[in-house]
């Protein structure tokens, strides 16, 4: 993303906001390698790798402190107005999405210190199927969407919005899914519970990443698309 002082002359504001443009990307990138990890872990059943997905999840809270200091730094030496002022509100929100949607990455990860340590009974590989298939679709959303932060790329925001609105519809054929397990063994009871729990990890995973695209639209064209669908956003950008 290229970012340029609205009636600044001083370069050191443009060096600054460059610095937050990094930490932001360098998010993005820990929280999308964070949910592959953790996804990896399951893959496994590698419950030493879990921790250590749990535990880097502290690197993606480092720099969610970094990039808030930076903001408050920026604002307080410079004093932004207009189109800069709404430039660093939404990042300060693409900052908060990330943090969150570590959080999520790390719920998988216990997903597989619950399932493979000790001595309960772990799901089977067609219950955590559609995991990764979820997993894989809501990572293409995030990446999609910091390509897009990266570049300013308003289609490329307005693709992920529509990815989020088939998040739903895949979310609802998962859960229909994972039901016949229990018609067919009530065993399965106990790791339903677990699975459906992780697929909604997964869920507010994506919506991070589709609520980004809509900070991106804001930074864009100045229109908050927080509580709108994505026709409704197009007619605004029209």
């Amino acid at each position: 993303m290229t970012i340029q002082g609205e009636g600044h002359i001083f370069t050191r504001f443009d060096e600054e906001m460059k610095t937050l443009h990094g930490l932001v990307v360098e998010m993005g990138k820990l929280a999308s390698k964070q949910l592959n990890d953790a996804v990896t872990t399951l893959r496994s059943e590698d419950v030493e790798l879990a921790y250590k997905v749990i535990n880097n999840d502290a690197k993606l809270n480092q720099l969610d402190i970094d990039a808030d200091d930076l903001i408050t730094t920026i604002i307080a030496r410079r004093s932004p107005v207009a189109k800069d002022l709404r430039e660093i509100i939404a990042v300060g929100k693409i900052v908060s999405e990330l943090e969150r949607a570590g959080d999520e990455a790390r719920k998988i990860a216990g997903l597989t210190i619950r399932f493979f340590e000790g001595s309960s009974r772990p799901p089977n590989e067609e219950i955590l199927r559609d995991i990764y298939a979820l997993s894989e679709y809501v990572t293409k959303m995030l990446n999609r969407s910091m390509e897009s932060f990266d570049q300013l790329d308003l289609d490329g925001a307005i693709d992920v919005l529509h990815m989020g609105m088939k998040l739903d519809d895949q979310l609802q054929s998962i859960l229909r899914h994972l039901s016949t397990f229990i018609m067919e063994d009530s065993r399965n009871v106990g790791n339903f519970v677990d699975i459906v729990l992780g697929i909604r990890a997964l869920e507010r995973f994506g919506g991070h990443a589709k609520n980004i695209s809509g900070h991106i639209v804001f930074i864009k064209n100045g229109i908050d698309v927080r509580h709108e669908g994505v026709d409704s956003i197009l007619k605004q950008l029209k």
